[in-house]
C-alpha cells in the first residue's frame, strides 16, 4: 500500500539529477503511514522524483531508430549530477519543527545562557563570571533560569542577582519567556517602584511592599521598554548560529512562533544572501507585525520555499512554571492564583476575526485548561463566520478538559504540542494541580483518537530542538534519566510512526506546508536527513541518543558531521 502510495520505482527518469543510494530508507506516506526504501531519485529542481524500493539501476540506453530524414537524432536522456552511496545509513525525512523560537534560540548564543544552572548559587557564579569577562557592557542580557530545576521552591530576588552583578542594569528571562528576572539597577532604569501597579496580564512579585525582582508575562513589558533591541548585525548573527545548531539536530523546517518585523528583516537578509537553508514557516507576533511584514494578506512562499509568512500568533495566557497558565480552578501549590488571560474574550475574538478576514492563519497559545476552552469557544464562534480550510492552531494545548478533547477534532484545530515539556514538567504539573486534575494533561494519544492534527515541536530555546528526544518522549514519556519508569500516565504515548509522523507530514500540515515539504512523497522539496541508527525499530531509550550525519535541504548537502 506505502509502496503504491510513494510510487516507488526502478526506472530513472530523464530529468533526474541525482541519486542517494544504499538507503535504510523510512518516508511517511500522504495518510502518515511508514514506508520503506533503498533508494531516492532527486530531479534537477531539487525534488524527490522517485522512491526506489531496492537499490539503484542504471538503466540501459538502447540507440533509437535512425530518424526519418530532416528529423533530429533524439536526445539521449540526461545522466546523473551526482551518485552517493550512503553506506546502508537511515534516511528518514527532514525533521520539522512545529513551534521554535529562531531569532530567541540565535540570540542564547551570544548572550548569557543559563539554561544549565542547577542552582542559584550556580547561576549567580555564571552571573558574575559573564560580567566580568564582558566589560563595558551597558546592561547584561540573558535567558534559561529556571526556579525549579534550582530547588529553589520560589522566585529569586533582586537582591540575590545584586549580589552577582549591582552596578549595571541586568534583565533575564526565565526558561519559558513568561517571566524575568530584573536586579535593582534594571527596576531603577525602569522607573519601577512600590507604587507600580501591575498590568492586565501580567504580575509583578512583592515582597514586603517592593518589587522583589521578577516579573511574570505582560509585567515583563514595564523592564522590557528600556532594555537595548539587538543591533541588526546582532540578529544576522544569531540566525547563522540558529540555524547551524538546527541542521546538526536534523531540523530543515521550523515554524517560527512571534516573528517580529526586526526578524523578518534578518531572515530576507539571509535568505538574498543566499544563506537561509532552514525553511521558515513564520507566525507574525500579534497584529501590527503581521499588517507590517505581510500587508493585506500571507506572503506567497520565498526563496525556493524557504520562507513564508502565513499566520499571526497570539498569547492567552503564561506558564505553569511562573503560574501564569490560566487555569479553571486555583493552583494546589498557591491557593487564591489560578493564573490570568493576556486579553479579554472579546480582545481575542477580535484579533481572531481581523485576522481571519484576510485569510492569515491563527495560532494561539493556550496552556491552562481555562485558555484552552477559551480559545476553543471563539473557535467554535469565528467557524461560523470564517470557513473553509483554516486551520486554527492552538499552541501547547498542556491541560485540557477531557470534555474538550473532543472539540479540537470538531473543528479541525491543529494541537501544536511539544513531547520534551512532558518530560520536564511531569513533576512540576503534579505539583501545580495534583494528579486528579491530569486526566488531559499533555494529552497527546487521546488527541490522535480524537482525530485531531497533532503537529510536534520543542518550543526552542525553552528546550532543546533535538528531536530525536522529542520523538523518545512521546514513545515513551519518560525524561531523559529514564524517569518515571514505564512513563507518566503512560496511556498517552503514541507509535513510533505517530511520533515520526508529528515531526514531518503533520508539522508541514501545521503549516499549509505539505504539499512543499515534509514527507519525500514524489513532488515533494528533497529535504531528508541520514542518521547513524534506524529509529523504526530502536527503543525509544536509544532514539534519543541518534546522531545526525548529513542533512540535506533541496537535495543538497547543506550539513555534515564533523565539518
Amino acid at each position: 500500500m506505502g509502496i503504491a502510495a510513494l510510487a516507488l520505482s526502478a526506472a530513472l527518469p530523464s530529468y533526474a539529477s541525482g541519486v542517494i543510494d544504499n538507503v535504510n530508507g523510512i518516508a511517511i506516506d500522504p495518510q502518515g503511514k511508514v514506508v520503506h526504501f533503498g533508494a531516492l531519485l532527486i530531479d534537477d529542481e531539487g525534488k524527490v522524483e522517485k522512491l526506489i524500493a531496492g537499490r539503484y539501476q542504471e538503466p540501459e540506453y538502447k540507440r533509437p531508430p535512425k530518424p526519418k530524414k530532416g528529423q533530429p537524432w533524439p536526445q539521449p536522456p540526461k545522466g546523473l549530477a551526482f551518485r552517493l552511496d550512503a553506506g546502508g545509513k537511515t534516511m528518514i525525512p527532514g525533521l520539522i519543527d512545529a513551534h521554535g523560537h529562531v531569532m530567541a534560540f540565535g540570540l542564547s548564543f551570544i548572550t548569557l545562557d543559563l539554561s544549565g544552572t542547577t542552582s542559584l548559587a550556580d547561576a549567580q557564579a555564571k552571573i558574575r563570571a559573564y560580567a566580568q569577562e564582558n566589560p563595558g557592557r551597558k546592561w547584561i542580557i540573558g535567558t534559561g533560569w529556571n526556579q525549579e530545576a534550582w530547588g529553589l521552591g520560589r522566585f529569586p530576588t533582586a537582591a540575590e542577582l545584586d549580589a552577582a552583578v549591582g552596578d549595571i542594569p541586568v534583565w533575564l528571562s526565565r526558561i519559558d519567556g513568561h517571566a524575568g528576572w530584573a536586579n535593582s539597577a534594571a527596576i531603577r532604569a525602569a522607573g519601577i517602584t512600590s507604587a507600580t501597579k501591575s498590568p492586565a496580564g501580567g504580575r509583578i512579585e512583592i515582597t514586603g511592599g517592593k518589587p522583589a525582582g521578577v516579573f511574570v508575562d505582560q509585567a515583563m513589558s514595564l523592564i522590557e521598554k528600556v532594555v537595548p533591541a539587538p543591533a541588526p548585525k546582532d540578529r544576522d548573527i544569531a540566525l547563522e548560529k540558529a540555524q547551524r545548531a538546527l541542521l546538526a539536530t536534523g531540523i530543515t523546517g521550523i515554524a517560527d512562533m512571534g516573528t517580529s518585523i526586526d526578524d523578518w528583516q534578518a531572515f530576507r537578509r539571509s535568505a538574498d544572501r543566499g544563506a537561509l537553508r532552514v525553511r521558515i514557516m513564520a507566525y507574525a507576533a500579534g497584529l501590527e507585525n503581521m499588517v507590517t511584514i505581510a500587508g493585506p494578506e500571507p506572503t506567497p512562499w520565498l526563496y525556493d520555499d524557504r520562507l513564508r509568512l502565513g499566520g499571526v500568533k497570539l498569547v492567552l495566557d503564561g506558564a505553569l512554571g511562573s503560574r501564569g497558565a490560566w487555569l479553571k480552578a486555583d493552583y494546589a501549590d498557591a491557593p487564591g492564583q489560578r493564573g490570568l488571560p493576556m486579553i479579554s474574550d472579546t480582545q481575542l475574538r477580535n484579533i481572531m476575526s481581523r485576522a481571519s478576514m484576510d485569510n492569515f492563519q491563527i495560532a494561539v497559545h493556550a496552556i491552562g485548561d481555562a485558555a484552552n476552552s477559551e480559545v476553543l469557544d471563539a473557535i467554535q464562534e469565528l467557524s461560523e463566520t470564517y470557513k473553509g480550510d483554516r486551520r486554527w492552531r492552538i499552541e501547547h494545548a498542556q491541560i485540557v478538559s477531557p470534555a474538550d478533547l473532543p472539540r479540537f477534532g470538531q473543528f479541525g484545530v491543529v494541537a501544536s504540542m511539544q513531547p520534551v515539556h512532558e518530560a520536564s514538567d511531569w513533576r512540576m504539573a503534579t505539583t501545580r494541580l495534583g494528579e486528579a486534575r491530569l486526566a488531559g494533561g499533555y494529552a497527546w494519544k487521546a488527541m490522535l483518537d480524537n482525530r485531531v492534527p497533532l503537529a510536534f515541536g520543542s518550543d526552542v530555546p525553552v528546550e532543546s530542538p533535538n528531536p530525536f528526544a522529542g520523538i523518545a518522549v512521546a514513545m515513551s514519556r519518560e525524561d531523559g534519566k529514564g524517569e518515571p519508569v514505564g512513563g507518566w500516565m503512560p496511556q498517552q504515548r503514541v507509535s513510533f510512526e505517530a511520533a515520526l509522523d508529528g515531526f514531518t507530514r503533520q508539522a508541514a500540515y501545521a503549516g499549509f506546508a505539505e504539499k512543499r515539504f515534509g514527507s519525500l512523497v514524489p513532488g515533494q522539496r528533497a529535504d531528508f536527513v541520514l542518521i547513524d541508527r534506524d529509529i523504526s525499530t530502536a527503543r525509544a531509550a536509544d532514539i534519543r541518543g541518534t546522531q545526525v550525519m548529513e542533512t540535506w535541504i533541496g537535495g543538497k548537502r547543506v550539513y555534515m558531521k564533523g565539518q
